[in-house]
Parts: C-alpha cells; structure tokens; sequence
C-alpha cells in the first residue's frame, strides 16, 4: 500500500467507526431501554444482560456497516473535494479509478464482514437472544406481571394483583379469573400467589395462598371455597413450545431456510419469503461493493457543503436501496419476478448509477462540474433573529449551532424510521399488516423518536460548533477581543434550556397518548390481538373505590354494558364483600345520585368475611350507582404512556394504598429529571469541545457519541437499582444529571475561559 492509500483510509476510516458506533447506539437504544432495565430491575445478573445486548448487536451490524462505509466514504471524499486536495491529485495525476484501490479494498472487507453476519453470526445471536430471554420468563415469569394492571398472557386466566415484589417473592393481594375449557368459570382471591416453572418437567402451576375460590353456577348456586394453599396447573404450551422458541426465518440459517423452503413446496405453498430471504444474505453485503463505488462517485464531486452534508446524501442512498429492497420483496410475493432478481434489485440498480457516476468523472473536466439531474444540496439557512438582546455574535454562534442541530436531528430520525421500516415492512408483505397501519405507527412513533434524538442533537451540535470554532481559531479571535467562553457559549445554554422545555411539554402533552397508539398498532402489526390495546373491547377495569368491572362488550353510542359483573371488596383484597351481574346495564345522565345505571336482568349478593351469603336479591330492574360512561373509555395505568401530572396524580393514590411504589416513583421523577439532559449535555459538551476541538468536527461527533451512550447506560443502570428499591426513587432518577452535572461543572471551571 502506497502513501496515498493509506492517507485514503485513514481519511474514510474514522468516519466509518464514528457511523457505525452512531448507527448501531442509536438502533440499540430502544432495546437497551426494553430489556436492559426491565432485567436489572428484576434482580438478572449483569453478565446475562450483558449477553443479551450482546446477541443484538449482530442483526444490527449487519445493516449498519453498509450505512457506515457509504458515510464514511461520503465525509471522507467530501473533506477532501471541500479542501480542494481532490483537485491537487488530479493536477498529479491521480485519477479517479487509481483511488479505486483503497476503496475497493475497504468495500471487500466490510462485504466479507456483513456475510459473515449475515450468514453466521445473525441466526447464531437472534436464537441465543430468544433462548436466553425465554429461559428468563420461565425463571422469573411473575415478574412480567405488572401492579394494578391485568395481565393476560397466561393461558385462559386473567390476573390482577395490587403489589409486585421487586425481589422474587411473589405477588401481592391477588384476583384471578379463571375461564379454563372444562372446568366452571371461577374467580379466586389470595393474599399472596406466585407462579412456579419447571422447564425440565414443561409444568406450569400457580400457588396462591391464605385466599378463596368463588363459583357462581347461575343465579341461585354459589359457592366459596376457603383455602390455605392451592395449586392450580395451567396450559404450559404457551410457555414452553414443542421445539423451543420458535424460529423466524431471520433466525434461520440457509440449511433451515432451504428445508424450510422444501417443506413448503410439498405442501403446495410457494415459500416466497424463504427463497428472499436466502438472497437476501448475500445480496445484502454485496451492496457493500455497490454503496463503495457510489460513495467515491459522489464523495469527489468537488462540493462545498461540508462534511456533515453527507449525511443526508449517505441515507439518501441508503433510503433508495431499501425501497428498492422491499419493493422486490413485494413483487416476489406477487408472483411477478423470482425472488433472486428482486433481491439483487436494488445492487443492480444502485450499482449502475454508480458506474455511469464514475464513468461521466473520468471524463475532462466531468468531476468539476455539478451533475446533472443531482441537484446541488442547498445550505441549511437560518433566518436572523432580529431580537433588541441577540448581537451579531450571538446570531453568528446560534445560525451555526441550529444548522448542525437540525441535519443531526434529521440524519438520525432518517435512521430510525429506515430501521424501523426494515423491522416492520415484512409483516405488511405478508398480509399481516397494511401500508396504512405501519404509517400511522410512524405517525404516532414521531413523538418518541423527537424524545430520543432532541438530546443527542443538542450534545452534537455544541460539540461540533465548538469544536468548528476552536479549529478555526475563531474561538481565540473571540478571546483576544475580550469575549469569554461563557459569552459565546450563551446562545447556545438558552437552546438547551428551550429543549429542554420542550422535551417537558412533548412529555405532558402528546407523548403518552401517542406511545399508546404506537404501542397498540406495533402490537397488531406483529399479529397480536388488538384486544389488549383497543378501549371498546377492554373488559376489565378498575373502579376507583378498588371495585373490579368486568364486561362482556361496551357500547359507548347507546352508553350501555352487556354482561356486567362488579365485584366489590371489604377491608381487603382477598375478601369478596358484594357481587353483582347484570345482563345489560344502560348509563341514566339524569338520574338522581349521578353516576347511576339502569340494570337489567340480574342478581345481587352479598357476602361475610368467611364467604357466607348474606343476602342474595335478584331483579329484572334496578339502578346502581358506579363508575360514569367515560370512565370506560379509559385507558388502563401505565407510566410508560402516562404524563407527569397524571402519573403524579397516579401514583399518590397508589401511596395512600400502602403498597410499593418504587417502581412509578422512578418513572415520576424520571420524567421531570430526563428533560434536563440537554443542559447537562450543552454544559459538559461545551469545555469538552474547547479542548478536543483542534482534531474536526467528527472528532467531537465521537466524543459526543461517547457521552451519551455512558449517560444512557447510567440512567438504566439507576433506574433499574430504583425499581429494585436498591437506591432511593428521587436520587436513581435525578443521579445521572447529578453526575454528568457534576463533571460539566468541574470541566467549566477549569477550561481556559
């Protein structure tokens, strides 16, 4: 290797860690909050989450080295065609097909890379990934249960209870409705219960404890059966499949996929999704070759715009091959072209349009001109602020950092939407799913992306104007003419603060209601039911007075409920004071006492401490005062879809209860104290970019990248011990601002200022 092919890597090699460390953080993120605090919080050694985030990495890897070698192609061509050196090798004579070599070097390795992952490791770590999540639930089944949520993932019962032991030791004051085939329909209540597996057995038991069953055979016969300790076995087939977790055919390998295939084709089905998949594996790494040679086709293109420019060109590309990718994938399921061709679709395509780019630059004077029908990106331009207290220094240092903000925030939106395109798009090819619902998930996922990437983008764009600053002496003509660093960085803090503020406001206002519906459409895209999520066929309730409603369907045009049963408790959860059913119960607005229903066909008992019958009335009509129309419309508690105020509210109910709350203290404080991670950011990014920024722009994105993937596995780690009620709920959720804060704070102060 020649001096200048070493010089070509080193330039197209930093930006390729730097976007492939960026690409897979921010693709990991969603998981890491998912799994990784859910894990800690339920006591899971530390080396077994480890494992699990570990077995994630390759099937993100395998779609983000593409995207990391076009970008650093891209910004590494891009600094060299922005400093003119492009134009110095060519005047010595270095043509354009000479740096084919270090480009086709680095494209071969990153193609023998991403077929490794793809044809070995993926199907390796996803199945590893499923064994270990899956040996975790049939360790730690009752941990999946949530507090004063129904759960309803155990086969034919539904369960309630009021506590959760963070520490593996059950549940507390528990309701179970039991609707197995076979045997009486029956509601239990216990003070205590748990669920014990046996993998080596495939057993499945409940154990409740200190409780009662309660069986009502019709109107007149009733029964309550007093207990000590029950052992009830349930349906193990949804815990334990016949062959272990199942495999999808991205966890399959090729062998799997082409028995797959075969078995398929016997049955007289065509296995389009095997054979795609099966191209897929190595159509996918060779689009390495193809993004190598667009990416030095485009990258020398003499332009001005500046490195981070390249990130909108990179996933320009990147956004067409996929398309392409799924637009073949859907032509296979049509049965219009083989699924060989619509896999190679996209390289094809893509890789023709590299070549004509490549051919039309070694031409005379072809790489100095602008290509035609690629129009030239135009610089992101931020109006004046015209404002009495904004100088010009102000609007000088506040242009440059919103520029760099917004082509942050959008290079990383780009990146999440396209993976989230790749994870979703084949349930809609296969029927299970329309175009219409996957849209509307990135409608209401919009919300959660902005919370994700609004922090991250104010970390880089502080680091990077900064850093562009300091790199062009800029900072110390500043200096010298008696402005400090905290004057030039003003513009900036005020920013943060005003994210910062509209991080709060994205939480209070449209980011719960919108996590609900992404949540629910996600749900039936993967093939759930939407049962769970839908506010008309929600069948169990919680009254506020701790009542529990139970409804066979709800009309909210006639106000009317079918098959109602109200099962109201006395000075404890395992005791059954009074029980009602009625056929059909009809809201009255404007009878007297308020929230009053108008029962029909129904009965009315009432029980003593010991199960006893105390009085039992049945009626053809009646009227009952409970919970208002509205009240069953509305969604079921959960901090993760819940604002401030309402988990505020939420919570200090829960308290007065006397239960555990750890758990939602967290997630309260979690959201008043995450939206001060864009001052902290700014502040700790600030005396960071001042002593780093000498190196480049892709330097301080690095060390941003850094910073905010340590911040992130902070704020789990904490929230985890949290839950756990290892660390106080105020310090778990506020101890990550407090020690980046503190970090900053030490950095300001000793900066040369």
């Amino acid at each position: 290797m020649r001096i200048l092919d070493r010089y070509v890597i080193r330039e197209v090699l930093w930006p390729f860690v730097l976007g492939l460390l960026v690409f897979t953080f921010l693709l990991i993120i969603p998981f890491l909050i998912e799994y990784a605090e859910s894990f800690i919080s339920k006591g899971v050694p530390i080396p077994v989450v480890l494992r699990v985030m570990g077995t994630l990495v390759p099937s993100v890897m395998a779609l983000t080295i593409p995207m990391s070698l076009l970008l650093g192609l891209l910004v590494g061509f891009g600094r060299l065609s922005a400093d003119r050196e492009f134009v110095a090798m060519q005047a010595c004579g270095v043509s354009l097909t000479r740096l084919l070599r270090p480009v086709g070097l680095l494209s071969v390795l990153a193609w023998g890379a991403t077929t490794y992952i793809l044809i070995v490791a993926v199907p390796d770590a996803n199945q590893r990934f499923r064994e270990i999540t899956f040996g975790i639930v049939a360790a730690r089944a009752e941990g999946e249960v949530r507090p004063r949520i129904f759960f309803e993932d155990f086969p034919d019962v539904v369960l309630y209870v009021r506590d959760v032991s963070q520490t593996g030791g059950g549940w507390q004051d528990v309701f179970m409705a039991d609707s197995r085939p076979g045997q009486p329909q029956s509601v239990y209540l216990a003070r205590h219960g748990r669920v014990v597996i046996d993998r080596e057995r495939r057993t499945l038991d409940m154990v409740l404890e200190d409780g009662a069953r309660h069986v009502a055979d019709g109107a007149a016969k009733y029964e309550v059966f007093q207990f000590d300790r029950l052992l009830l076995s349930l349906n193990p087939e949804t815990v334990f499949p016949r062959e272990g977790p199942p495999l999808g055919t991205r966890e399959m390998s090729i062998p799997q996929l082409q028995a797959r295939a075969a078995e398929l084709e016997r049955e007289g089905i065509y296995p389009h999704s095997e054979l795609f998949e099966i191209q897929k594996k190595f159509s996918i790494p060779f689009a390495c070759l193809v993004f190598g040679l667009i990416g030095l086709a485009l990258g020398v293109n003499n332009r001005r715009d500046g490195k981070l420019a390249s990130f909108a060109i990179g996933l320009g590309v990147i956004f067409a091959y996929y398309v392409l990718l799924w637009l073949g994938q859907s032509l296979v399921r049509g049965h219009i072209v083989p699924p060989w061709l619509a896999a190679w679709l996209p390289n094809m395509a893509l890789g023709a349009l590299g070549a004509w780019l490549l051919l039309r630059h070694r031409r005379p004077h072809g790489g100095s001109n602008k290509l035609p029908g690629l129009p030239r990106l135009p610089a992101l331009k931020i109006p004046p602020l015209r404002l009495p207290f904004l100088g010009i220094l102000d609007r000088y240092v506040a242009s440059a950092y919103l520029r760099v903000a917004a082509l942050s925030a959008v290079a990383m939106a780009g990146i999440f939407y396209i993976s989230t395109f790749l994870d979703l798009s084949d349930k809609v090819f296969r029927g299970q799913a329309t175009w219409g619902m996957l849209f509307a998930y990135f409608w209401y996922a919009t919300p959660q992306y902005v919370y994700y990437i609004l922090p991250l983008a104010v970390l880089l764009a502080a680091l990077v104007t900064i850093g562009l600053l300091t790199k062009n002496s800029e900072l110390v003509v500043m200096k010298a003419c008696g402005i400090s660093l905290y004057r030039v960085a003003l513009p900036m803090v005020v920013t943060a603060i005003f994210a910062g503020g509209v991080l709060f406001v994205l939480e209070q206002t449209v980011l719960g209601p919108a996590n609900r519906r992404a949540e629910a459409l996600r749900h039936v895209i993967r093939g759930g039911s939407p049962q769970t999520f839908d506010v008309l066929l929600r069948r169990w309730i919680v009254g506020t007075d701790g009542a529990i409603y139970h409804f066979d369907s709800f009309d909210p045009r006639a106000q009317q409920l079918n098959g109602l049963s109200v099962y109201d408790f006395g000075s404890r959860m395992p005791v059954l004071a009074r029980r009602t059913f009625a056929e059909r119960a009809t809201y009255t607005a404007g009878a007297p006492g308020g929230n009053s229903w108008r029962m029909e066909r129904g009965w009315v008992r009432e029980l003593t401490d010991t199960g006893e019958t105390r009085s039992f009335v049945p009626f053809d009509v009646s009227q009952e005062p409970i919970e208002p129309t509205d009240y069953f419309t509305t969604q079921q508690p959960d901090e993760r879809f819940m604002s401030y105020s309402q988990l505020r509210d939420y919570t200090s109910r829960l308290q007065a209860s006397g239960i555990d709350i750890s758990g939602q203290l967290v997630a309260l404080e979690r959201k008043l104290s995450f939206p001060f991670v864009t001052i902290v950011m700014t502040l700790l990014a600030i005396p960071f970019a001042v002593t780093t920024g000498r190196r480049g722009a892709m330097y301080g994105i690095g060390v941003g990248i850094a910073l905010a993937i340590s911040y992130w596995v902070t704020i789990s780690i904490f929230a985890a011990l949290g839950a756990g009620g290892l660390v106080a709920p105020l310090l778990a959720a506020w101890a990550p601002n407090l020690l980046f804060g503190a970090g900053a704070g030490y950095l300001l102060l000793t900066v040369r200022t």
